[in-house]
């Protein structure tokens, strides 16, 4: 049920109808209640199964992926397909601001160790800079994912990959001019 409700959520926002979900899930729309009361239910629900997702899929990555920039690159990847369902989670917890703050350190909690441990095998392969701190990098990929929702032309998924692509420092703007500033 919550992979159909974040599926129905990256098509038609958190407002997406519980009868929607219910079809993706196969089930029918009481027993998406019988679990998820609430609107605000399923969206955190549908948030913390992500979180655990993104999460997991790190070490994951790590032990499948040809290098560690690989699996880097394809965890960013996740990062950004979990970005786009959380898409309108602050206005469906308006009323909750504690719970959105929890919901936000849970996110942090559990994400920002795992990209610090996949960018931590990409620097010990000497793949990208040693300079890159794992808050700063998810935090430069939430803004870069930033009203793509409004612009059709706008490709934050290309943009993140520059981004990925630009950790490697290497080249005559790499990480020794990087360093030196």
């Amino acid at each position: 049920m919550l992979d159909a409700a974040a599926a129905a959520f990256v098509a038609s926002g958190v407002e997406a109808p519980v009868r929607d979900i219910a079809a993706r899930a196969g089930v029918g729309t009481a027993t998406i209640y019988r679990h998820f009361p609430t609107r605000a239910d399923l969206i955190i629900a549908v948030y913390r199964h992500q979180v655990e997702a993104c999460a997991e899929a790190g070490p994951a990555l790590l032990a499948s992926a040809a290098t560690p920039h690989a699996a880097l690159g394809s965890w960013i990847d996740r990062f950004v397909d979990f970005l786009v369902t959380k898409h309108g989670l602050a206005a469906a917890m308006q009323t909750d601001a504690a719970g959105f703050e929890a919901l936000h350190t849970y996110f942090l909690d559990r994400l920002v160790p795992v990209c610090g441990r996949l960018l931590d095998a990409a620097v010990g392969a000497g793949e990208i800079r040693a300079d890159i701190d794992a808050y700063a990098l998810m935090r430069g990929v939430g803004n870069l994912c930033i009203g793509a929702e409004n612009d059709p032309r706008y490709d934050a998924r290309h943009l993140v990959r520059l981004l990925v692509a630009g950790l490697r420092g290497t080249g005559p703007e790499g990480a020794m001019a990087h360093n030196s500033e």
